[in-house]
């Protein structure tokens, strides 16, 4: 397999470290291929886990299991269908595309990279993302969050589009216990957001013109991964939106120093 550019694996039947330990052989062998096609995917878990090459492109078909693009830094990933749990978690960098939708903690530890997620996600995505100079982890996601979104994050982004498939709007936002413990970061919800859905230290803060040039790029992009129309993307950029963030820069201080507060 050496002197290749692209490859195709066929992963049916086959077990996660067998599937695992052959791309990084190939990686070895091959330092300037470019692209890597899985076929067949069934659950096997940490793909793509740890490889720090920016050039390299790796396209899923069916379902990787879970902890896709663990401590990864470089590569693009598309996932052509849904995707267990934690894909991204503590990702570095590089981007990770999903056309379905994804399991619990989808982006947990995050810690630079984008995430886009054209369905909906599971409970405490986004968990403990951060954020550390130029390095600021971004998660799209195009349906829904279960609750506890955002929960201890440090730094980054979120956000939900609220749209199904078809770009129609899913109407009143459900999730609950939105940005528990959040002190860092900011959530971005198309639509409105009730106080009650929030959890503790996390508050709903002014949306100004700052915001929405922060999140547009992000926006644009997802529209055009998933190649959605120009009056859906529009649709979105016009939208009232919900910021979420921390209550202060502190939240918990008085829990640990409540003398110097």
């Amino acid at each position: 397999m050496k002197g290749m550019e692209e490859v195709v694996i066929d992963a049916k039947d086959m077990h996660y470290r067998e599937l695992n330990e052959k791309i990084h052989e190939i990686l070895r062998e091959n330092p300037d291929i470019k692209k890597i096609v899985l076929k067949n995917v069934l659950g096997q878990r940490f793909i793509a886990d740890g490889i720090q090459k920016k050039d390299l492109t790796i396209e899923i078909y069916g379902i990787p299991g879970g902890d896709l693009g663990m401590f990864m830094s470089g590569p693009t990933i598309i996932v052509h269908g849904n995707a267990e749990f934690a894909p991204g978690n503590t990702m570095d960098d590089g981007t990770i595309v999903i056309y379905g939708s994804s399991g619990d903690v989808t982006a947990h530890s995050m810690r630079g990279g984008k995430v886009f997620v054209r369905g909906d996600v599971g409970y405490r995505s986004g968990i403990h993302m951060k954020a550390y100079k130029d390095k600021v982890p971004v998660l799209v996601i195009g349906g829904r969050a279960k609750d506890f979104l955002g929960e201890y994050m440090a730094g980054g982004i979120i956000i939900v589009l609220n749209i199904d498939e078809k770009g129609n709007d899913l109407g009143k936002v459900k999730g609950r216990m939105i940005g528990t413990g959040i002190h860092g970061g900011a959530i971005y919800i198309r639509g409105e957001i009730d106080k009650d859905q929030l959890g503790v230290a996390a508050d709903i803060k002014e949306f100004t013109e700052e915001d929405l040039e922060k999140i547009k790029p992000y926006i644009e992009e997802f529209c055009k991964w998933f190649n959605l129309p120009e009056d859906v993307k529009n649709k979105l950029l016009n939208s009232k939106w919900t910021k979420i963030a921390p209550i202060s820069k502190r939240p918990f201080g008085k829990l640990y120093t409540p003398d110097l507060m």
